[in-house]
């Protein structure tokens, strides 16, 4: 693929990113995601209601040139406009360029998956809440992953460390990492009484497990909990938090299954050579 074909697949990535940011400021818990009376009209700022033109509208550009502030009201916009359309540039990119640059099935299929994920992380954020609709939506394309046949560990050789002789098939090691995820998030569930996940969060595990397999999952919760831990750790010594506030955890699964997706091999890689192995 041409270098040019990225960048415009980068510009694609950031409309849809700009989309993606209003769905999610528009989302009622009580409502379904893509409730299409919820996209009529045209964009407002949330502040004044001014309506938008067209050139306050450009993804990522108008946020910075109008310094970060509603041209109207003068109220200080949310850094999630711009980061939401960064991160779906990045996917639309990423993807085909060091996931998948032979495949344009395999490409559009993780394209869809990450950008799922960028949702839900943006609505867990903000209503500590995740649509069921969004993680059914995941299981469909890890049963249609497993159907294609064509997922390989993204740990490389080290999945053989983590690895049985009875998940060799497809079906039951996807099968097994969503049903181990799903237990292991029910047991916090139960032991933390409901306070400290979700059963939002059981389901998206399950979901998860679905689409990366063993021992993929593994790696992607360990980074989740592993930089969720230090996030929060972050927050309370600089009382910002407190041990009695949440945090969303769908953000730092999707920033665990980033991760594992396109740095799983050079992080364990690093590991091993670190120890001396």
């Amino acid at each position: 693929m041409a270098y040019y074909s990225y960048l415009i697949l980068f510009l694609i990535g950031l409309a849809v990113g700009s989309f993606l940011n209003v769905v999610s400021f528009r989302f009622k818990p009580e409502n379904r995601v893509f409730d299409s009376r919820k996209f009529s009209g045209r964009s407002a700022c949330p502040y004044c209601q001014k309506t938008l033109r067209w050139y306050e509208l450009i993804p990522m550009v108008s946020f910075f040139v109008q310094a970060e502030r509603c041209r109207s009201c003068g109220h200080q916009l949310s850094w999630q406009y711009p980061l939401g359309e960064l991160l779906s540039g990045l996917i639309f990119v990423a993807v085909p360029y060091i996931l998948y640059p032979e495949s344009y099935i395999l490409s559009i299929i993780w394209i869809f998956v990450l950008l799922i994920l960028l949702l839900i992380s943006l609505i867990d954020f903000r209503h500590f809440f995740i649509p069921d609709e969004l993680t059914w939506l995941l299981m469909v394309f890890g049963f249609v992953l497993i159907i294609l046949k064509s997922q390989t560990s993204f740990l490389r050789h080290y999945a053989l460390l983590f690895s049985f002789s009875w998940l060799e098939n497809i079906w039951f090691n996807h099968l097994f990492a969503g049903v181990a995820a799903a237990v292991f998030f029910g047991l916090i569930f139960y032991l933390g009484k409901g306070k400290i996940l979700g059963g939002g969060d059981i389901k998206l595990a399950f979901a998860l497990g679905l689409i990366l397999g063993w021992p993929d999952i593994a790696a992607a919760l360990f980074f989740a909990f592993l930089l969720g831990g230090l996030f929060g750790f972050i927050l309370l010594i600089s009382r910002r938090k407190t041990m009695k506030d949440y945090l969303p955890l769908a953000p730092f699964l999707a920033i665990g299954v980033g991760l594992t997706l396109f740095f799983g091999y050079q992080i364990i890689n690093a590991y091993f050579s670190l120890i001396g192995l």
